[in-house]
């Protein structure tokens, strides 16, 4: 919630765009678009966040470069700064002409995508990671249950300890 606040108080309106929307149900993303929406809307109106200053857009990846900006603008409102912090996303909207500004980082090494992802998959305690909204509402769409179920494998039980979980 803090890097919404900070980009809205830089902006008057803010589009989130939610990546990878094509895909759900993997270790990775384990959820589809509109769980992801749902989610995001949950944390943010918990936040007290006016739903009149944000847009929640998912896209498809192309995992074409030179073809994901033009992509991405061509499915949200017009926009002029990007806040990103992931380094190709950010060397592909300057090299397209548009400003970057960095987020500031939150606790990051706790309040991160797979750490949480991985808390569930190994049963440790994650729901004080995330908005009382959100906890409860992976539980009532069972999404702790699907991760657990997405991370397991076929192979022999003496190979189980081998395996790496890859996020």
């Amino acid at each position: 919630m803090q890097c919404v606040q900070h980009a809205l108080n830089k902006l008057p309106e803010l589009i989130i765009a939610i990546g990878s929307a094509q895909f759900s149900h993997t270790l990775h993303n384990p959820f589809t678009a509109g769980e992801r929406v749902t989610m995001i809307r949950l944390a943010l109106d918990e936040a007290k966040m006016d739903a009149d200053k944000y847009y929640l857009i998912p896209v498809r990846d192309l995992r074409i470069h030179d073809l994901w900006v033009p992509h991405l603008v061509s499915q949200t409102p017009r926009f002029e700064v990007v806040f990103s912090n992931e380094p190709v996303t950010s060397r592909l909207f300057k090299e397209t002409g548009f400003r970057v500004e960095p987020l500031p980082f939150y606790d990051r090494e706790i309040y991160s995508s797979t750490e949480i992802r991985e808390r569930v998959v190994r049963g440790k305690s994650w729901e004080e990671l995330v908005p009382p909204s959100v906890a409860s509402y992976i539980k009532r769409i069972f999404g702790d249950e699907r991760l657990r179920e997405l991370a397991m494998s076929d192979e022999p039980e003496h190979h189980r300890h081998e395996l790496q979980l890859k996020f």
